[in-house]
């Protein structure tokens, strides 16, 4: 090859160097975040089963509940019934207590397990009060604790129920059905003279002054509100 030959063809091999390197110095298209990631290949859901919450304390405590799915269905938080009974003090003997949108149970089953005198649990969904009744009978094998596990419409029934006969009212209705309200004007009649009602919900709710009921604890856990209330005077 001859040198005029040799530098034409050096020649052409750092022109094309050069314009590899202005391609490569050119901008991208802009990419947001998780455009053009790699999907990762999607997993086969895996058979998690019934959902469960787990008793906190009393004689019960660490015993788990078996929970069936449900639309809207949203059982207490540990930490919260954790605080709620720390509030009530952990034995509730002499109580009567009435678990108004009973759900999971978590609540009233609680309360039983603390020792109190009668527990009663009100749960629309037929699904729902059939799992109640097998936790039940699953937990008090001898048939002695006292609770009732009623399928029945939670304001009705607390509409047609004695005045001044519940001592404390747990009230956790569906968030999305706004009950709240209806719910504190049901259950406040039923307040004995020093009772209690909790009330948990997505956002503060006050009480109507008409109700008698003013705010002794309260607490907050994420996006649930809690409080628990008392009859004033």
């Amino acid at each position: 090859m001859s040198a005029s030959s040799s530098g034409r063809g050096k020649g052409r091999d750092q022109d094309r160097a050069v314009d590899g390197l202005r391609r490569s110095s050119r901008p991208g298209p802009r990419v947001t975040v998780g455009e053009g990631a790699i999907k990762a290949r999607p997993q086969a859901p895996r058979d998690a089963g019934p959902g469960e919450v787990r008793i906190v304390g009393g004689v019960w405590k660490r015993s788990k509940l078996p929970v069936p799915a449900s639309p809207g269905l949203r059982p207490t938080p540990d930490r919260v019934r954790e605080t709620l009974f720390n509030w009530l003090g952990q034995d509730l003997a002499g109580w009567r207590v009435l678990d108004a949108f009973a759900g999971s149970g978590a609540l009233g089953f609680e309360a039983a397990s603390r020792g109190a005198a009668q527990v009663t649990l009100i749960e629309r969904d037929g699904a729902l009060a059939s799992a109640l009744r097998a936790n039940l009978k699953r937990l008090d094998k001898d048939g002695s604790v006292p609770m009732t596990i009623e399928n029945a419409d939670a304001l009705t029934w607390m509409k047609r129920a004695a005045p001044g006969s519940i001592d404390l009212v747990f009230l956790d209705p569906p968030f999305a059905q706004d009950l709240f309200l209806p719910a504190l004007k049901a259950a406040a009649p039923l307040l004995s003279p020093q009772g209690l009602i909790y009330l948990e919900s997505p956002e503060v709710i006050e009480a109507p002054e008409a109700l008698g009921l003013s705010v002794w604890k309260e607490g907050r856990a994420g996006a649930v509100h809690y409080r628990l209330l008392r009859r004033s005077g």
